[in-house]
């Protein structure tokens, strides 16, 4: 009886934007899916099937037209992704069960077109992908294991494996006629089954696991309320190993949007590379490489008390901050309530404490499932005592890392601050439109627009992300700000007069972090006041006050360096969201950091094999290799 492995399903798909070995790298909709069966006990192909893919965003470049043959009038007419997916279901179903058989195995020329085109579009989409896309084999792996002198497998095209195929045929019948039958051509046998996670496995680091540079990278740019879930499902497709995302905190103890992701293999860990400046949510990721010893600083940690902690599995982690310094593990417990019930209780809770004992406020809870964990967090910024409690998300690697920091030294620095002392070469407009824009203050400022440096109107947003009524403009020299006080000051601007300050980079600076600056003199930003009490929302890592670079709208207590603008091509994020709606998530879904630009998709269309340029030849190519590499003693080639 046939085995499921005599049962491939050709599979190939083809995006808007780049194809080839590029594809998915740009974020583009798939636009065709192409598949076709193979039975390879009976060596028999059938039915090809070709579907067109509607895509959210219409848009074709001429490289796509060009190499995959299609028009926009092809996809304009077509059924979407999730309908084509469930066509193709029925069809494969059909046909297998026509050929006696139970399941079946999908076969692709290269893992591009499920982990990086499919599996992210689909958790874009909050689509639920069928079973048999979280498994497959790779043809090129395949055939390297028997022709390992075709070349490296990364390398392998169709043409290159046909070629290869042919060539050896000619010299077999040329050979004698009793070599042939003691020598079987090729026997291979599928064996080597790639699988797809499901979900990604919590767990903890030793300080002494050995791990390979050449499997983490570097994320950069996280919404701060990100969890170790988000960040999985933004390398959806990609196989992170147990444990391996782990978020990076700031000397604050507050996470600075930056995560190391540590995956099963280098193979993966370059295609998360891949992923870099891809979207989660409305923000651009940035993906670098980063090393083993990176990622052992962040989640690595030999303290018995967390191992205890973090033993039990598949529990959600939820953090507590501002808790009164005298709460007990019965309050907390009652604070949570029956809805949100901890797990094994007081057991569940882990305090966070100074060298000497001291609470820091910090806890962090377990949960048996997101439910109750859903429930817990509907207790975001309620009162405890006479304390609000904020409650986020949570890592096995960021318990880790939030103990190692509070037990290994203070978090708040005792030593006196160093007095502001620079050239007060920047203006601070205050009592701005709600509604005005860097080209409205442009104009307020008549002639005295010359003298701004490059790109030096920053706008401030408040903590919801709205304009808070001040901007902030750096001129060319103190001479030419202190003109600007004294001629703009109380000017009008849509009816509303607006009050212009002198001021130093240094002040713009900590104001844009989330200080105060007015007549009375300046206030530092909640993350640097000498109190325990944490501010209301995780403050970014500081920057040096230096000149930035970029004009750009800032949000005081997300400030970050500033990364390079760029300009917008195409912005898949304006129609796919990455999250699914919750109340709880929407306002800080919006919460960004402004002064960066959305990405320009690179249209880095590469030439692929020739038979890609007539998709119908596609699958028969690919059904020809698997049946020639599957049979014991071929003699004749089947029609192409």
């Amino acid at each position: 009886m046939a085995s499921h492995s005599d049962t491939l399903v050709v599979f190939f798909g083809a995006t808007a934007g780049a194809n080839g070995g590029k594809l998915g790298s740009d974020e583009r909709e798939i636009i065709l899916l192409v598949w076709q069966i193979v039975d390879l006990h009976e060596k028999k192909v059938g039915e090809l099937h070709k579907c067109y893919v509607k895509p959210d965003s219409l848009e074709l470049t001429d490289q796509c037209k060009e190499e995959i043959g299609l028009t926009l009038e092809d996809i304009v007419k077509a059924e979407p992704l999730d309908k084509v997916l469930q066509q193709f279901q029925q069809s494969v179903s059909s046909e297998v069960k026509c050929l006696g058989r139970s399941s079946y195995t999908l076969c692709v020329n290269s893992p591009l077109v499920i982990r990086q085109a499919l599996h992210p579009e689909a958790s874009k989409k909050n689509l639920v992908l069928p079973e048999c896309f979280f498994s497959f084999v790779d043809v090129r792996k395949e055939f390297h294991k028997c022709c390992p002198n075709a070349g490296p497998a990364q390398k392998l095209t169709l043409t290159s494996m046909l070629e290869c195929i042919l060539c050896q045929l000619a010299k077999i019948r040329s050979v004698k006629i009793v070599l042939i039958i003691r020598t079987p051509y090729i026997d291979h046998k599928f064996s080597c089954v790639e699988t797809v996670k499901y979900k990604f496995d919590s767990g903890t680091c030793s300080k002494t696991e050995p791990v390979d540079s050449e499997t983490v990278i570097r994320a950069r740019g996280l919404p701060w309320q990100s969890s170790d879930q988000d960040i999985a499902r933004f390398f959806k497709g990609l196989n992170i190993a147990k444990g391996g995302v782990a978020l990076c905190l700031n000397a604050q103890g507050r996470r600075n949007g930056e995560a190391l992701v540590r995956f099963i293999n280098s193979e993966h860990r370059d295609l998360a590379l891949e992923r870099h400046k891809h979207h989660m949510g409305s923000r651009y990721i940035e993906v670098y490489k980063a090393t083993g010893e990176e990622f052992l600083k962040i989640a690595g940690g030999t303290s018995n008390e967390v191992a205890q902690f973090l033993s039990k599995e598949n529990q959600v982690i939820i953090r507590m901050r501002g808790l009164p310094f005298t709460a007990t593990p019965q309050e907390v417990l009652s604070f949570l309530g029956p809805e949100s019930p901890v797990t094994d209780g007081a057991e569940g809770l882990l305090f966070v404490k100074y060298p000497d004992g001291r609470p820091t406020g910090d806890a962090f809870v377990l949960f048996s499932c997101e439910e109750y964990a859903q429930n817990a967090l509907k207790k975001h910024k309620q009162i405890l005592g006479k304390r609000y409690i904020e409650l986020f998300r949570s890592t096995a690697a960021e318990v880790q890392q939030v103990l190692n920091r509070y037990m290994s030294t203070p978090l708040i620095s005792t030593l006196p601050p160093s007095p502001i002392v620079s050239t007060r070469d920047c203006v601070r407009l205050r009592g701005l439109p709600y509604t005005a824009g860097i080209e409205d203050i442009l104009e307020f400022m008549g002639e005295h627009t010359v003298d701004i440096k490059p790109h030096g109107v920053h706008m401030v947003l408040n903590q919801q992300g709205r304009p808070s009524g001040d901007a902030f403009i750096q001129m060319k020299s103190s001479d030419k700000a202190f003109m600007v006080a004294q001629k703009c000051h109380k000017k009008t601007m849509k009816d509303r007069y607006v009050e212009v300050f002198q001021c130093s980079t240094e002040e713009m600076s900590i104001v844009l972090m989330g200080g105060t600056l007015n007549r009375s003199g300046l206030s530092p930003p909640p993350c640097k006041l000498p109190c325990l009490s944490p501010p209301t929302a995780y403050a970014a890592f500081p920057t040096p006050p230096a000149i930035l670079s970029e004009a750009a709208l800032y949000q005081p207590p997300l400030l970050a360096a500033p990364r390079p603008p760029q300009t917008t091509a195409h912005n898949p994020a304006h129609t796919l969201a990455y999250y699914p709606p919750q109340p709880h998530l929407y306002m800080n879904m919006n919460m960004n950091y402004t002064a960066y630009y959305p990405r320009s998709v690179q249209y880095q269309l590469q030439q692929t094999a020739k038979q890609m340029k007539e998709n119908h030849m596609f699958t028969s190519h690919f059904a020809c290799c698997l049946l020639l590499i599957c049979s014991p003693a071929p003699q004749s080639l089947p029609p192409l």
